[in-house]
């Protein structure tokens, strides 16, 4: 089986494993979905690995969207120019998005602002050190998680925006991660409707004779839907590893499992019941207990329940597995998966011979 690793017996587990050759693929294939790398402001929360971005810039990927500075700062460690912090970035973090540029000048930062407060203190704190500040117009199209409602007033702040001294807006940034319907045709009807009040929104920036925002749209599940939009950049994430959850779920989306955890039978407390190295520390846990992991090599099984370092499994060919025997698992949902590893087994031909750091989980890397 294509997951099958020759040197399995000398790795640790449970551990995370990333199939490069399959990485390469998912690159290969986000790409000819957007029609273009210049098109993709691939999202790095997935993978938060240097060497990954490395691999995508390799491609032409050269934009890149992040949910925290340190995945900006790992962004530029892996030689990225252009980084967008998709978070409003209020407090503290001002003056970090602040040492970051000063650090990293030749790196192109920016963040989202949907609040004309946090625009002004962007705008006073950046002044004060010389410095623009790059920005973003979260739109909230639906979602309501962040951004500024398309109401009357949301006109008035991308005005401040491209006004004050010491900003200047890009673009808008509207993400409609809530629409997640598994039809396609469905997704895309949801999609186009919510999209509606945003073209009327680009329509009123143009006769206010304001500057013309470039647009970022929606994230793995609208990925497919926004790419019809010759005008619009795509910001996809997960499609570079990809999980069971999404697997299942968008089928028009070609991309193969790129990692797995790796765990071992460490038990057989009962028959019928195994116990396996792999609890709430090693595989997301943020969903019900039969959202979790699928394995790959193991048929007739149930995961009943998991504890910080233990998974407890029902399984009906009890007789047949031994304790010390190799699991491979898909996550349900590989992005939070990811940050519970500090380092992941790069799988290539087979055989594992290296490891990366998963950087990106760092709160702080150096700013």
């Amino acid at each position: 089986m294509w997951f099958n690793i020759n040197n399995v017996n000398e790795l640790d587990s449970p551990s995370l494993l990333i199939y490069k050759e399959r990485v390469q693929k998912n690159i290969e294939q986000m790409i000819s979905i957007a029609g273009s790398a210049e098109r993709l402001f691939t999202h790095v929360k997935t993978n938060k690995m240097p060497e990954i971005v490395k691999m995508m810039l390799a491609a032409g990927i050269t934009k890149f969207k992040c949910a925290t500075i340190a995945e900006a700062e790992m962004v530029a460690i892996a030689g990225g120019k252009y980084a967008l912090i998709s978070h409003q970035l209020v407090g503290p973090k001002i003056e970090r998005l602040v040492k970051l540029r000063q650090k990293y000048p030749e790196v192109f930062f920016a963040s989202l602002i949907d609040f004309a407060e946090i625009a002004d203190a962007h705008n006073a704190i950046f002044g004060q050190n010389k410095l623009v500040s790059d920005v973003f117009l979260d739109v909230n199209n639906g979602m309501n998680r962040s951004g500024h409602e398309l109401d009357d007033q949301i006109l008035d702040l991308y005005n401040k925006l491209s006004t004050s001294s010491h900003l200047k807006v890009h673009g808008l940034h509207v993400y409609d991660g809530h629409l997640r319907a598994s039809d396609f045709n469905e997704r895309k009807k949801e999609c186009d409707a919510g999209f509606v009040d945003v073209k009327h929104f680009l329509e009123a920036i143009e006769a206010a004779d304001l500057p013309k925002p470039i647009v970022i749209a929606g994230g793995t599940p609208a990925f497919t839907s926004h790419a019809l939009r010759e005008e619009t950049f795509c910001s996809p994430g997960t499609c570079v590893l990809w999980d069971w959850g999404y697997g299942d779920k968008l089928s028009e989306q070609n991309f193969e499992y790129a990692a797995l955890i790796l765990t071992r039978v460490i038990s057989k407390p009962k028959h019928g019941i195994i116990t396996v190295d792999m609890g709430h520390k090693a595989v997301a846990a943020e969903n019900p207990i039969d959202k979790r992991i699928r394995f790959l090599n193991l048929e007739n099984y149930e995961l009943l329940g998991q504890s910080e370092e233990h998974g407890v499994i029902a399984v009906k060919d009890w007789e047949a597995v031994k304790v010390g025997d190799v699991l491979y698992g898909v996550p349900y949902h590989v992005c939070p998966t990811v940050n519970l590893y500090d380092e992941a087994y790069i799988v290539e031909n087979e055989e594992v011979k290296e490891t990366w750091q998963v950087l990106g989980r760092k709160r702080k890397i150096s700013i």
